[in-house]
């Protein structure tokens, strides 16, 4: 969507007819809408925008629920703005530090800002970016204590707020089809930036999940967080806003809720034990933040082996930081021998989980030529330095 699309959105008229505009996806279907709605008189450019927002809005119900059927959306802004249930958890943040002046910088299409602003906090969100910035006003036009500038996160007055919120451009410019840029130096604020901020005032910065650790400061708590076992960022704290002795912090949302495992520094490995009556896999939140030996020791168990994220324990526990699964035998990992193996147990749907192993999971489903009606998790990796294919059922999915 570019500036004079969302012109043309933005009056009463538009917006009218982008509410009463249902989300089509199929292509008939799309093709039938353009034609409806330029039979009833509404230019090319107006009914590409509502079509757009209409899809964008429908995408968008999975990471801000109802709040996504007034909201207008560019394709990249949705794709990288911050869930609302996660959101909510940093705007908490800074209220529970007394923090009541708040600036989002980077703040794309304001999810993190709505959070804050229903907080109560007072928030200036900030982008550079014009079509960017003033899909963020839409969006934050209900709240009076927010506000939207067009302006560089780089040069923003930090004097004029308690605490920052950074949310570090990590692609090259635009609306859709970016690209993901690797190296911080080009981010928007840069990473050396982002940390310098980070000496002077309350900070919380949100990155990817995957960066690399050693970026990470000694003086930050970092805190990965996964949604329905999707580990979704790295957020990191500075000054008020880092807990006291907590510098890793692995924080679980699904349908249990909100879990958290947090440690001082990364937590030593359990030992490598022989493989008992249970499996866990710990979940990703859990293993980027290297709590997994903390999590073997809270189910009496043991790692699998050395440098796969795999725990074992002879007792069934529930928690919300590992999906677990029953052992029922193993079997060297020799694609004849399951496959005679499950044709003979009846089995015919198989969940395939891999560690340690080369294997394409897709392309050795293929090959077990699964027929039956029983059900099986294959998990293959190495034990005791073999490859293996450990046969499970799963664990009924479990609440902390």
């Amino acid at each position: 969507m570019d500036a004079a699309e969302l012109a043309e959105l933005l009056t009463p008229d538009g917006m009218a007819l982008l509410d009463r505009t249902p989300a089509v996806s199929d292509g008939g279907e799309i093709v039938r809408a353009v034609s409806r709605l330029r039979a009833d008189g509404h230019g090319p450019r107006l009914v590409a925008a509502v079509l757009t927002q209409a899809k964008l809005r429908l995408k968008a119900r999975g990471k801000f629920g109802d709040f996504a059927g007034r909201m207008l959306f560019t394709e990249a802004g949705l794709e990288q703005a911050t869930r609302l249930q996660v959101a909510a958890q940093h705007a908490g943040r800074f209220a529970a530090a007394g923090i009541t002046r708040v600036a989002d910088l980077g703040c794309g299409i304001g999810g993190d800002a709505m959070a804050m602003a229903a907080l109560e906090l007072d928030v200036t969100a900030v982008d550079r970016d014009e079509v960017t910035a003033a899909v963020a006003t839409h969006n934050l036009a209900v709240w009076p204590n927010a506000r939207v500038e067009l302006g560089d996160a780089a040069s923003f007055d930090l004097s004029s707020v308690d605490g920052v919120w950074m949310d570090p451009a990590r692609r090259t410019s635009g609306h859709s089809d970016t690209r993901r840029l690797s190296d911080p130096d080009d981010w928007s604020p840069s990473l050396d930036t982002v940390f310098a901020a980070a000496t002077t005032t309350p900070t919380g910065v949100k990155l990817g999940p995957g960066i690399d650790r050693d970026l990470i400061p000694d003086t930050a708590e970092a805190q990965w967080t996964s949604v329905d076992r999707e580990v979704v960022e790295l957020a990191l704290w500075f000054g008020p806003l880092a807990r006291p002795g907590i510098r890793r912090a692995a924080t679980v949302i699904g349908a249990h809720g909100i879990a958290e495992m947090t440690g001082p520094e990364d937590s030593e490995d359990a030992e490598v034990g022989p493989l008992g009556a249970y499996l866990y896999e710990p979940d990703g939140a859990v293993i980027r933040a290297r709590l997994i030996g903390d999590l073997a020791r809270a189910l009496d168990g043991h790692m699998l082996s050395d440098g796969i994220a795999y725990v074992t324990s002879d007792r069934a526990v529930a928690t919300p930081f590992a999906q677990g699964f029953r052992v029922l035998d193993t079997m060297p990992l020799d694609v004849k021998r399951l496959s005679a193996r499950l044709a003979a147990d009846g089995i015919g749907t198989v969940e395939i989980k891999k560690r340690g192993v080369d294997v394409d999971p897709a392309q050795f489903r293929k090959r077990l030529r699964l027929r039956g009606t029983g059900r099986v998790t294959l998990v293959l990796t190495r034990l005791e330095g073999r490859h293996t294919a450990i046969l499970c059922e799963r664990l009924g999915d479990v609440a902390g």
